[in-house]
């Protein structure tokens, strides 16, 4: 038997080459969207506050010692209270927790 000639079944101009070309064109600007508070801004830049250091050197502790790379939330909650953290206050929305920051920065004005 003869092996029947396969037919290509692409057709057109590749398709390849514009996807490696689209991609090198881009430009990797953060979109529009939700604000980064400036503690998350500094902290994904490289700079943390001591708070955040402490934070994550007890998380790094809790994996090394546990060999656990990647503890559930129940042991976060864990090192987080470990390291002194306790609630004081009632829970809000993250939104409305910002909002009252913001507005505890703007002075009063006396009447």
């Amino acid at each position: 038997m003869e092996k029947e000639k396969s037919t290509e079944r692409r057709k057109g101009p590749e398709r390849r080459g514009s996807v490696v070309d689209r991609r090198l064109g881009l430009d990797r600007r953060r979109g529009p969207g939700k604000r980064r508070s400036d503690d998350r801004k500094a902290a994904e830049e490289g700079y943390m506050s001591d708070e955040q250091f402490e934070f994550l050197m007890a998380i790094d502790d809790y994996k090394k010692q546990n060999q656990r790379p990647f503890p559930t939330w129940t042991e976060v909650l864990e090192v987080i209270k470990a390291i002194g953290y306790r609630k004081v206050a009632e829970a809000q929305p993250l939104e409305q927790g910002r909002k009252k920051s913001d507005s505890a920065k703007k002075p009063v004005e006396a009447t």
